[in-house]
């Protein structure tokens, strides 16, 4: 499947968000999610189904100030 990753294009075989972290090695990582620029909370992952083309953008959070 063809996606767009933070703006740039991956190839990734899965057919969840969740499955999609764990193929470009996001598994465990504490990160943040949306498809099509629509937030995805992380206990939504399992469900939200992804299509050819969909885009996705992964934040990791920061700390400081």
């Amino acid at each position: 499947m063809r996606l767009i990753v933070n703006g740039i294009p991956a190839e990734a075989e899965a057919t969840t968000l969740a499955e999609a972290l764990v193929v470009l090695g996001y598994g465990e990582a504490r990160v943040a999610t949306a498809v099509n620029e629509v937030f995805v909370a992380s206990a939504a992952r399992t469900g939200h189904a992804l299509r050819d083309g969909d885009r996705l953008e992964i934040l990791a959070p920061r700390q400081g100030g």
